[in-house]
C-alpha cells in the first residue's frame, strides 16, 4: 500500500508526514531532508530577522526541489518583528507553504494565496478550526495538549482531531503525542489527513541543537515532561511543555513560586555564540553553538519523548514512520477481516 491522503495532493507531498516548526532547532538542512524523503519540512522564522528568514528559504530551495514551508507565530508578545515584514520576506523568496500559529491568520491568508502559496493554520479547538477554514486556510493543524514546545490547546490530540474533522471540509493535520507509525495510523483513523511531529525531529542529526538536548529526549519517559508557563522570559503567559531538568526541580522544591520569586531568577546560565546571555527561565532552547549550563535551559519536548529512543537522520525517520504506519493499517485491516 501507499500512505497517501488528500493532504498530500493539496500541498504536493508523497507522504502525510509534517515536520513541525520546532523553533530555533529548525534549519534548511532539516527541512530539506524531510521534504526529500517525501514529507513536508518546515522552517521556523519568527525569531529570525526577515532577511535571515528569506535566506533560510533560499538555502532550503537549494537543497530540495520538493515543497517545504515556513511557520510564523502571530502573537505579538512572542517576537519583535512585524508579521507583515516576515511574510513579505518569505513570500518574496517564493516559499510554497506558510503556516500560522498562536493568533488570527485571517488577515494574511489572501496575501499568501495571491503569492501562489498554500496556508496551514494551527488550531486548538473545533471553533478555531472552523474560523480558519472559513477564512480560506488550505488545511488546519489540530495541536493537542500532549505536544512539546508552546501549546495552543487544553484538549488532548485524540479527542481534538475528530472534533476538528467534523467541523471543517479541509484536510486536518494532527499534532501532539505522535512519534512512531502507530501514532500516525491512530490519528489517520481518528479523521486526520496527516501527522505533525516535532519532538521526534528534534532528535535527528540535522536538528540545530546541542547533543545534550537530543540525548535528553531519547532518555526521557512519557512521564518526564512538565506543562507550565515556567520558561516565560521572552514569551510571557504562553503554556509550554518541557523535559524536567534542574531548573524545574529547583522551582518545584521551592513550592512553585510566581515569577519574581523563583530560585536563581535573573541568573545568566548560558550564552549564544558572540556572548549574548541567556537567563534562567528564558524561553531559549539549547540550540547549536550555545554554551553554558545547557541542561538547565528549556528542553522543549512532548509526551512522545517516551517513544523516541534513538537519534537518526531525518529522512530515515520519515521512511520509518511511513513503513510502520502502513504495517499498522494493514494489521488493523487483517484483524477486522
Amino acid at each position: 500500500m501507499t500512505l497517501s491522503t488528500p493532504l498530500c495532493e493539496i500541498i504536493g507531498i508523497d507522504h502525510p508526514i509534517v515536520q513541525a516548526p520546532i523553533g530555533s532547532a529548525t534549519r534548511p538542512e532539516l527541512a530539506a531532508a524531510v521534504s526529500n524523503a517525501g514529507g513536508l519540512g518546515t522552517l521556523a522564522v519568527t525569531w529570525r530577522p526577515p532577511e535571515k528568514a528569506a535566506e533560510f528559504v533560499e538555502r532550503t530551495r537549494e537543497l530540495t526541489d520538493a515543497p517545504f514551508g515556513v511557520n510564523i507565530v502571530l502573537d505579538p508578545d512572542a517576537k519583535e518583528v512585524d508579521t507583515e515584514d516576515h511574510l513579505g520576506a518569505v513570500l518574496g523568496a517564493d516559499v510554497p507553504i506558510v503556516s500560522f500559529s498562536f493568533g488570527d491568520a485571517a488577515p494574511y491568508i489572501d496575501r499568501v494565496h495571491d503569492a501562489g502559496a498554500k496556508v496551514l493554520v494551527t488550531v486548538g479547538s473545533a471553533e478555531e478550526a472552523e474560523r480558519a477554514a472559513n477564512a480560506g486556510a488550505d488545511a488546519v493543524v489540530a495541536q493537542g495538549w500532549e505536544a512539546g514546545g508552546h501549546v495552543q490547546s487544553e484538549v488532548a490530540t485524540l479527542p481534538l482531531v475528530p472534533r476538528v474533522d467534523d467541523a471543517v471540509d479541509v484536510p486536518v493535520i494532527a499534532a501532539g503525542g505522535i512519534a512512531d507509525g502507530r501514532g500516525v495510523a491512530a490519528v489517520l483513523a481518528a479523521g486526520a489527513d496527516g501527522a505533525w511531529l516535532g519532538t521526534r525531529f528534534v532528535a535527528t542529526e540535522e536538528a540545530a541543537v546541542e547533543s545534550l538536548y537530543r540525548e535528553r529526549i531519547v532518555e526521557a519517559d512519557e512521564t518526564d515532561t512538565l506543562y507550565s508557563e515556567l520558561f516565560d522570559a521572552g514569551w510571557e503567559g504562553m503554556p509550554h511543555r518541557v523535559i524536567r531538568n534542574s531548573t524545574v526541580e529547583s522551582w518545584e522544591e521551592a513550592g512553585r513560586p510566581q515569577s519574581g520569586d523563583r530560585p536563581g531568577e535573573g541568573e545568566v546560565i548560558a550564552e549564544y555564540p558572540g556572548g549574548y546571555p541567556i537567563e534562567r527561565y528564558g524561553d531559549d532552547l539549547p540550540m547549536e553553538g550555545v554554551e553554558g549550563d545547557l541542561e538547565a535551559l528549556a528542553l522543549y519536548a512532548g509526551q512522545s519523548s517516551g517513544l523516541t529512543d534513538e537519534i537518526q537522520p531525518a529522512g530515515a525517520v520519515v521512511e520509518e514512520l511511513v513503513e510502520e504506519a502502513e504495517a499498522q493499517i494493514e494489521a488493523t485491516a487483517d484483524f477486522i477481516d
